[in-house]
């Protein structure tokens, strides 16, 4: 992306007031989307056609991995498929799933909208693949997305930094002026450690308190100012 193409990004508000991130990075499942679900039920109908018992607290453990980490716990619960093949497998079930119907998580339209209207570059970055973070791309309004960092184009996936300091590079500004949206430990571990500032929103597991850490249930009613309040380096809590 030719970063001098961009809009310039103007205050929230009026004089005084913080400005914008140079962009906004946004984790996938479970933030942008409501997915998880898929892929827990993926994950069940896997282990249940090979006899492997799977429970809540088994899917819980894979919520923000890396895909081959979760394909390799699966593997080693028992189901008799390499793990190359078993994210194949739970990647194309999910993918039926999302195609015509994106399950957007509430407020986030509102809030993606917001930030492309003001100049500010989003991203996604996540665990997922590419193929997948296009079919959600592709029900956004065209242009919501200035570049996507999927999970099989990075060395070291999250809680590593580097698909949040990749998305960073890509847009041509650095990490600590970005604001990163996650939802799982491992992706707030990921955006925290690349030194952007971070926003955590509850899905599927609790948001645990951390230094540095703003916590919203929702991205429902979030708009610019509180995103320019997190660039500035408030943590603002509203869990």
């Amino acid at each position: 992306m030719d970063t001098a193409l961009l809009p310039d990004q103007s205050q929230p508000g009026g004089a005084g007031s913080p400005a914008l991130p140079k962009a906004v990075l946004f984790d996938l499942d479970g933030t942008l989307v409501d997915t998880e679900p898929y892929w827990i039920a993926a994950e069940h109908e896997l282990t249940a056609r090979h006899g492997v018992a799977w429970t809540h607290e088994d899917a819980m453990r894979l919520v923000g991995n890396p895909l081959l980490v979760s394909a390799g716990i699966l593997r080693d619960a028992g189901v008799p498929m390499e793990p190359a093949d078993i994210v194949t497998w739970l990647v194309a079930r999910v993918r039926e799933r999302l195609v015509g119907q994106v399950p957007w998580r509430a407020g986030v339209l509102p809030l993606l909208a917001a930030l492309n209207e003001a100049g500010v570059p989003c991203a996604i970055v996540t665990m997922s693949y590419r193929e997948l973070a296009e079919v959600v791309a592709a029900g956004a309004p065209e242009g919501t997305f200035a570049t996507i960092v999927p999970g099989d184009e990075v060395a070291r996936g999250k809680p590593d930094p580097e698909p949040y300091l990749t998305a960073a590079e890509r847009l041509g500004v650095d990490a600590a002026d970005c604001v990163a949206v996650e939802d799982s430990p491992v992706g707030i571990s990921s955006a925290l450690a690349s030194g952007a500032r971070t926003i955590g929103v509850e899905a599927v597991v609790p948001v645990e308190e951390r230094a540095g850490l703003s916590r919203f249930r929702s991205l429902d009613g979030v708009g610019l100012e509180l995103v320019a309040r997190v660039a500035a380096g408030d943590v603002v809590d509203r869990y």
